[in-house]
């Protein structure tokens, strides 16, 4: 597969999350679709719930850029909020004469 000329240009633009400016490849950067009427992904609630979004706000819906470091940080906090797995003591039966 041969890549357009196009795409290997670099684009500056903002990013959705922290707002800063950054460089980046249009065909490589990670978007995000936001709904502009409520300022999150379609079918997500202000209370962070997720919901069917409505035909109406995917419609409307538009792809946002997001810096590499919002991306890093997104994928630390994933990672830090997933619940490890608990860990319980172990109770040694001993052995059967008594040990």
């Amino acid at each position: 597969m041969r890549l357009m000329r196009d795409e290997h240009i670099t684009t500056i633009g903002r990013c959705y999350a922290c707002k800063r400016t950054f460089g980046f490849i249009p065909a490589t950067v990670t978007t995000i679709t936001i709904d502009p009427d409520t300022g999150l992904p379609p079918g997500m609630t202000v209370l962070g719930t997720q919901r069917e979004p409505t035909a109406e706000a995917l419609a409307r819906s538009v792809e946002e850029t997001v810096c590499p470091d919002c991306v890093n940080r997104a994928r630390r906090f994933a990672e830090s909020a997933q619940p490890s797995a608990l860990q319980f003591e172990t109770w040694s039966r001993g052995t059967p004469d008594g040990d």
